[in-house]
């Protein structure tokens, strides 16, 4: 048996929309790596981008599990002595829902040039309406969500 090894200029690129309307944050964020990277297809490779653009819609609508609102914080640090500043995810949800989704599904793409190139490809809208009807996306229902 053969083992199919992508080349950059065979890639076909989709696009497809998640609603994230009354799903889990990091539900969202694995299925949008997931389809980032390529691994939902047969002739995935793992040093090629052979995945597809993600269109997520209704951001602001995500919702966090368990007590994770009150008790996890979005933590950032200046580079400079007591430069932590902290936010609460409450807070974060309600002002930068876009923001707190995308370093998510940063989190779970590889940590080199690839995985900097694939988190572009992901398109994060807080309300219903996007501006890609022009890439005829496909509405994404497969999956763990």
């Amino acid at each position: 048996m053969k083992t199919i090894m992508a080349k950059p200029a065979t890639v076909e690129k989709k696009w497809y929309i998640i609603d994230a309307e009354g799903k889990a944050l990091g539900r969202v964020a694995s299925e949008a790596a997931t389809l980032l990277r390529g691994k939902h297809k047969p002739t995935f490779t793992p040093n090629v981008d052979c995945g597809d653009n993600v269109i997520i819609l209704n951001s602001d609508k995500i919702v966090l599990t368990g007590k994770k609102e009150e008790q996890k914080y979005f933590k950032r640090y200046s580079g400079y002595q007591s430069g932590l500043h902290l936010t609460q995810y409450k807070t974060m949800m309600k002002e930068h829902s876009d923001v707190a989704l995308l370093r998510a599904i940063k989190g779970m793409l590889p940590k080199n040039s690839l995985g900097r190139t694939t988190a572009k490809h992901v398109h994060i809208y807080k309300g219903a309406e996007h501006d890609n009807q022009a890439q005829k996306p496909e509405v994404w229902n497969g999956g763990k969500i």
